[in-house]
């Protein structure tokens, strides 16, 4: 299966080049220089502090639940804890993939928690929610990848809470669209999946993975449940060009993708993928007004943007177009 993005016409080419500052250290050529982790100040945030960010945290620890915002290292973690949000990551810590951008630890998982998802769903009540996103680590040991799991969680978030807007942000489950299907005919308003980056540099970034799963899980939802808002979402700065950027986005478009989430990506530590560069917020308006062209209904582009970032916002433009 390859990884190529479906035929069709060339991208177009930007007139001129995207506006980025590099992030390599010079001289180094493979990013082993600890400078290489510095953040340029406009990237630069608040550590998570304060008596809601605690607040936040401590019921994750008393319902022994996980958020993504925690074991991923969002620099959003104080905004959204301090506004009572969270991303709930389900099915334990560990993941069976280690992917060279994700600070998510790789271990054998330990086995599925039946109880997580009433507790997501108190945690999700407690926390006030109107708009609740549920991800997960890849669980790629399990025959249905965790999907029944998944299905178990947004069903109990919706039994207790049956006002509430549910998204969900799934892995590939390897290309298995029955899997896709359990989760996607869930009751829910968003179906999120993320190509993460350009197929060019998924080998290096994303060495489990395949570009054309990822195509196909978000064609299929959007192909299924034409009632559900389809998202998908990818970093810049590892090295990809603003055409590939391009012929992503008209590849998510094709597949009946409405949201796009476009991020700077932030180097976790050293073991994972350097930085090329840092993207300027000129770059991002590039971006933003070619997924216009394309039809998108939102295009949510800047540095700190992350696929679950405003999620609720995110959801409120799309159904505004």
């Amino acid at each position: 299966m390859s990884d190529s993005p479906p035929s069709g016409p060339p991208a177009p080419r930007p007139a001129v080049e995207l506006p980025v500052l590099p992030a390599h250290p010079e001289g180094d050529r493979f990013g082993r220089d600890r400078e290489a982790l510095r953040l340029p100040p406009f990237l630069r945030r608040q550590v998570g502090k304060g008596e809601a960010v605690r607040g936040v945290r401590q019921l994750m620890r008393r319902t022994g639940l996980n958020t993504v915002c925690e074991e991923a290292r969002c620099p959003n973690l104080a905004e959204c804890f301090e506004n009572r949000t969270a991303t709930f990551l389900i099915m334990g810590r560990d993941c069976t993939r280690a992917c060279g951008f994700c600070a998510v630890g790789t271990a054998i998982p330990r086995p599925l928690d039946p109880g997580e998802p009433a507790r997501v769903a108190q945690a999700t009540e407690e926390l006030g929610l109107d708009h609740v996103v549920i991800t997960s680590v890849n669980r790629d040991e399990l025959p249905d990848g965790g999907s029944a799991h998944f299905r178990a969680t947004v069903d109990a978030v919706r039994a207790r809470l049956p006002a509430i807007t549910i998204e969900v942000l799934t892995p590939d489950f390897c290309g298995d669209l029955e899997a896709v299907r359990r989760v996607a005919d869930g009751p829910l308003q968003v179906f999120n999946h993320n190509v993460e980056t350009v197929p060019s540099l998924y080998a290096r970034v994303r060495p489990r993975a395949r570009y054309r799963w990822s195509l196909d899980v978000l064609a299929e939802v959007a192909r299924r449940r034409p009632d559900v808002v389809v998202k998908s979402g990818l970093m810049v700065g590892l090295g990809e060009t603003p055409a590939e950027v391009f012929a992503l986005l008209a590849d998510l478009r094709a597949a009946g993708v409405q949201i796009v989430t476009i991020g700077q990506y932030l180097r976790p530590s050293l073991r994972h993928v350097p930085v090329v560069e840092w993207l300027t917020e000129e770059a991002y308006a590039v971006y933003r007004d070619h997924g216009a062209a394309l039809g998108f209904d939102h295009v949510f582009a800047g540095p700190f943007v992350r696929s679950s970032y405003s999620a609720a916002e995110a959801l409120r433009h799309a159904r505004g177009a």
